[in-house]
C-alpha cells in the first residue's frame, strides 16, 4: 500500500514536530525542513519510532533558491508529496512601540513567515500538479489569531499572518477544481518555545479569563487538528480558517 508522503516546514521542534508525529501515526512519511543543524539524528528515531519513512532537509524558507532543492528532497526520498504543513516562522524581531518598527525587522519577519512560505508553497502545489495522486492532498498553513487580533506591539507578526491569511483564500480557490484542499490553521496561546519567554504574562492572562477554555494550548492540540485535514474527510472545506484557541478569538461583549 502506497503511504501518503508530507512536508513539515520547522519541524524540529514545537508546533512543526507535534504535527510531524501526528502525521507519522497517520500513516505519513515525514520530511522535516527546519534550519536546526543537529536535531536530525533525534528527529529520526522520533519519527521511524512511530512508523514512518524519515527524511530531512535544513533549509531557510526565506531563500527561495533553496525550494526547488527541497521539494527535490521530498520526491527523491518519497516518489510523492501529498501534504505541505507551512508551519515554519518567527515571531518579532523586537516588541515595542510600532512607531519605532525598524524596517530591516519588518523584512525578515516578512520575508521568512509571509514571502518565504508563499511561494514554497507555489512550488510545492506545482509539484502536485504535475504528479496526479488518488490520496488526498493538502496544504495547511499555520498562522495564528494574530491575523485577525491586533498586537501594536508586534505589528510585523501580525501583519504576516494576515498575509498569510490572505494567501491560503487564494490558493484555496486556485486549487479547489484540482481537488487539493487548503487550509489555515489559527493557534491562539500554545505552550511552545516561542512563548515560553512570556509564558508569566499569559498565565496572568489565562486566569484572568482571556482564554476561555481557562488553558494553554498544547503543541498536540494544532496536530490533531493537522492530521485531520490531511487525511481529506474535510475536504469540501477547502479554504477554511480552523481556530485552535480555547474560544479565545470569539468576540464578546
Amino acid at each position: 500500500m502506497t503511504r501518503p508522503a508530507a512536508i513539515i516546514t520547522g519541524g524540529a521542534r514545537g508546533i512543526g514536530l507535534a504535527c510531524a508525529q501526528t502525521l507519522a501515526e497517520s500513516g505519513y512519511d515525514i520530511l522535516v525542513a527546519d534550519l536546526a543543524e543537529t536535531a536530525a539524528d533525534d528527529l529520526a528515531a522520533d519519527i521511524t519510532a512511530r512508523g514512518a519513512k524519515f527524511a530531512y532537509h535544513r533549509c531557510d524558507i526565506a531563500d527561495l533558491g533553496d525550494h526547488a532543492a527541497l521539494v527535490d528532497a521530498a520526491i527523491s526520498a518519497f516518489g510523492r508529496i501529498d501534504c505541505l504543513v507551512n508551519n515554519a516562522g518567527v515571531g518579532a524581531v523586537v516588541r515595542g512601540d510600532l512607531l519605532e518598527l525598524k524596517p530591516e525587522n519588518f523584512d525578515r519577519t516578512l520575508g521568512i513567515n509571509l514571502r518565504g512560505t508563499v511561494f514554497l508553497s507555489q512550488a510545492v502545489a506545482k509539484a502536485m500538479l504535475a504528479a496526479p495522486s488518488g490520496i488526498a492532498r493538502s496544504i495547511i498553513t499555520i498562522t495564528s489569531v494574530s491575523a485577525e487580533m491586533a498586537s501594536p506591539e508586534r505589528p510585523d507578526y501580525c501583519i504576516s499572518k494576515a498575509g498569510l491569511s490572505m494567501w491560503v483564500k487564494n490558493l484555496a480557490l486556485r486549487l479547489a477544481p484540482e481537488n487539493i484542499g487548503v487550509f489555515e490553521v489559527r493557534p491562539g496561546i500554545i505552550r511552545t518555545d516561542m512563548t515560553s519567554g512570556v509564558s508569566a504574562k499569559y498565565d496572568a492572562l489565562i486566569d484572568g479569563g482571556l482564554v476561555p477554555a481557562k488553558r494553554w494550548g498544547e503543541t498536540a492540540d494544532i496536530g490533531a487538528v493537522v492530521a485531520t485535514l490531511a487525511g481529506g474527510k474535510l475536504g469540501f472545506s477547502t479554504g477554511s480558517i480552523i481556530n485552535v484557541d480555547g474560544a479565545l478569538s470569539v468576540p464578546r461583549l
